[in-house]
């Protein structure tokens, strides 16, 4: 049992106002930098969460509080029912399914409801408050490590520097933004066997939708096959190699930016794990990446 007392919290939510205590139960969930609970009130269950110390650096939960309500507007996430936008605290409905991880999404039935949420998500006719630009999120962290005075890996900038190619060839041929999660780790869909919902909006903005393909391609370890399925469920047949492209154009840049969260977190002493290993393994992923001779040809693609 985590040993954090959420009654502040729950008393802080109107649906909890008023009930006894003792009617209520949690336990604690998943969650890299925030607290994340399931709390017990009769025969319903919710979702709290409890924003991370140090978060209010990069997230801004007023915008994160809108993100998330036109996400579940589209289908594609639980009803918020409460979210304090002064310091982050949500309670949304809880969702009964199967957290994906890796190796769920070795299953191709979950792998192709995830991508038709993505899709759900990116066809949505409202846009999101803000927009989510990689390079801007680069620098954004880069100035983040150095307020820090956190090291990086060895030639990270060189290969920040070797990016800029990919960043001329996006910018040459834009993309028509659409609303984004950005941030689809694997752990983020939950699979009820009928669909697949996304969860934990904090980074989502109108994007290049290839940026969601592309990220959790990385995130889930997806192999050739798995991606070839992800794109062909996603557009409802063979994929244009143009878009292609920028799906693995952006799996390079997802690991060159989440480098620097890792940082970010090794910084601030998060403990749960060690990020200064998570950081160096996903640059050396990124370069191994781009050392591929295939990078060259999804590059021409554009």
């Amino acid at each position: 049992m985590d040993s954090t007392d959420i009654s502040p919290y729950l008393e802080r939510i109107p649906l909890f106002q008023g009930t006894d205590p003792g009617e209520r139960g949690f336990e604690r969930l998943g969650g890299l930098t925030n607290l994340v609970y399931r709390v017990y009130l009769a025969d319903r269950s919710y979702l709290l969460r409890i924003a991370g110390q140090g978060t209010e650096a990069y997230i801004d939960r007023r915008v994160e509080a809108q993100d998330a309500r036109v996400a579940a507007a589209a289908g594609v996430s639980a009803p918020v029912l409460f979210f304090d936008e002064a310091d982050g605290p949500m309670l949304a409905e809880y969702i009964e399914g199967t957290t994906l991880d890796a190796e769920g999404f070795k299953d191709n039935g979950s792998l192709g409801r995830a991508a038709l949420a993505l899709r759900r998500m990116h066809r949505h006719p409202q846009a999101f408050q803000n927009r989510f630009d990689v390079f801007e999120k680069i620098d954004e962290y880069l100035d983040l490590v150095k307020q820090l005075e956190a090291p990086l890996p060895e030639g990270y900038h060189q290969v920040k520097q070797e990016a800029d190619a990919v960043r001329r060839a996006l910018e040459a041929k834009p993309a028509a933004l659409t609303p984004c999660h950005c941030d689809p780790l694997a752990e983020n869909f939950i699979d009820t066997g009928n669909r697949v919902y996304i969860v934990d909006w904090e980074y989502a903005g109108n994007n290049d939708p290839m940026w969601d393909l592309g990220d959790v391609s990385v995130e889930a370890g997806f192999d050739a096959d798995q991606d070839h399925l992800l794109l062909q469920t996603y557009f409802g047949g063979e994929p244009p190699a143009n878009q292609h492209g920028r799906m693995v154009m952006y799996k390079m840049l997802c690991d060159l930016l989440w480098t620097l969260w890792g940082i970010v977190q090794h910084a601030n002493d998060n403990p749960a794990e060690d990020f200064w290993a998570y950081a160096t393994g996903r640059f050396e992923r990124c370069r191994q990446l781009m050392d591929d001779p295939e990078f060259e040809r999804h590059l021409r693609a554009l």
